[in-house]
This record gives C-alpha cells, structure tokens and sequence, in this order.
C-alpha cells in the first residue's frame, strides 16, 4: 500500500536562538510536516526544550533525528518523548537508534560507564519503546521512528517502531532495495530516507564532514540527490516506486531550496 510523501528537516541550532526560530517558521510556511534535531550532547540545547519551543511557535510536527540510546537509560528516554508527546498535542515523533560511529569513546568522555555491546543496545531500544507505551497507556500512542541496519536491528524495529530509516552510506540501490523487502510485503511501516547530500553539499549533523558526493553518486547510492528541484522530484517518486520510501528527511540548508518539491509532492 503506497504511502502518502511527507518531507522533514533535520535542523540544529547553529545560530542565534531567534535566528534558529525563524529558519524553523519558514519551514513550517513551505509545508513540511516535520522539524527534526539530531542528539550531540553539549554542542546545541538538549533534544526536550528545543522541539518543545518549536512546537509552541508553529504546528509543525517535531521529533528526534535520533536519540542515541546508549546516552540516557531507557526510563529516561521513554519519559522524555512521553512528556513531549504530550505538550505538543500528540505532534511528537520520538526517533531512535543504537548510536553513531564512534558512540562508545563519546560515552566514555561523558563518564558513562559500562558501554553495553550491540545486542545489549538493541534490548536497550526495546526497553525504551515498551516503557513508552506504558507511559502512554491506552489512549495515547507517540509514533517511534528508529534507525537501523543489520537484521537483528531490522526484525527489532518491523516489530515495534512505527517509521523505520535504515543508517546508510554509500550502499548501491539494489542493496537498499534487498534491505528494505520485508517492510515493504507487511506495508504496515512506513520506510523514510535520509538524504544528507544534495547535490556537492553536505548537511552537518546528518552525515560525516568527509562524505564523498561524487564517490555516493557514482555508486548510485540514495544518501544523495541532486540539487536541481525538478531532477530531485522526479528520483523522490522513482524512490518510493520502486523500494517505497514515502519520507523524505533533508538538511535544514537545503529546505527553502527543495520547497517547490515539498509543495508538488507533499500529501500525494
């Protein structure tokens, strides 16, 4: 069953506070559903208060591009998204994974002790989204998006997680497609791609500073599209054809850019 597009923006705060809003109304105005911030400790606002105040000045969706689960325990976790899909009449995704490249020396610099192995972090991830759904009880239900790749992973979220995004690089289409197969025969979860490159650009926060464009395009990889609008509209459809991505994450530096696409595609 093909899904409706949606478009959303991974958006941190790089700027002044009120420079930042703005951006964030704007984004609102050209009809994307949702504005995303990514979780690095100390190098922006915690995760909470900044969608939070989005929330309050726009009705915009919001959520986490993702909570990198090893960083908090799942109670935490699970509270945190509870209590923001509350404040924000429901308008709350809570995004998930078991933590970027390099995650295990950032916990050891922040104290953490005892950095749990993959398995233990992928029980972790199902704790969190079980407490969740006790916080939320029977008539609340806040959408979990959750970032994975390996099949243990893959299984976790078809069984638990509403929106599902796999953590690639410069893996070919054909591999993409493989990955994706089982989600797409339940139709049951929606699959979103994040696209940290568009065209020779790079989006911070969503992909490494030293990410090949050229290397990703020659290997037909869909972490990257062009940066002609109508050249991208018509990959964005040929995407969701053919492996069935319906959401479409981008950089906050490219939002105003790729309007016309969201305005042509959104809803459809």
């Amino acid at each position: 069953m093909t899904k409706p597009f949606r478009f959303g923006v991974v958006a941190p705060l790089r700027t002044d506070v009120p420079a930042w809003l703005d951006r964030a109304r704007r984004i609102a105005d050209s009809g994307y559903s949702t504005l995303l911030v990514p979780d690095f400790p100390l190098t922006q606002p915690a995760p909470g208060p900044m969608l939070a105040t989005v929330a309050a000045r726009t009705d915009l969706r919001v959520g986490t591009w993702v909570y990198a689960s090893p960083l908090r325990p799942a109670w935490l976790t699970a509270w945190e998204a509870h209590s923001l899909s509350l404040l924000t009449g429901g308008r709350f995704e809570m995004g998930l994974g078991t933590g970027r490249p390099g995650i295990e020396d950032e916990l050891r610099d922040k104290g953490i002790p005892g950095v749990p192995p993959p398995n233990g972090r992928l029980a972790q991830l199902r704790e969190t989204v079980e407490r969740l759904r006790e916080l939320d009880g029977p008539d609340r239900h806040t959408p979990v998006a959750m970032a994975v790749f390996g099949p243990k992973a893959r299984a976790l979220a078809a069984e638990v997680a509403d929106t599902v995004t796999l953590a690639l690089g410069d893996q070919p289409r054909g591999e993409v497609e493989l990955l994706t197969r089982d989600f797409r025969t339940t139709g049951n979860v929606e699959l979103a791609l994040a696209v940290p490159v568009i065209g020779d650009a790079v989006a911070p926060y969503m992909a490494p500073p030293d990410t090949d464009p050229a290397a990703l395009r020659a290997a037909d990889a869909l972490t990257v599209l062009p940066d002609d609008p109508a050249a991208a509209a018509e990959e964005i459809q040929r995407r969701r054809e053919e492996i069935g991505f319906s959401y479409f994450v981008f950089g906050a530096d490219f939002a105003e850019r790729f309007a016309p696409v969201v305005a042509e595609l959104a809803g459809r």
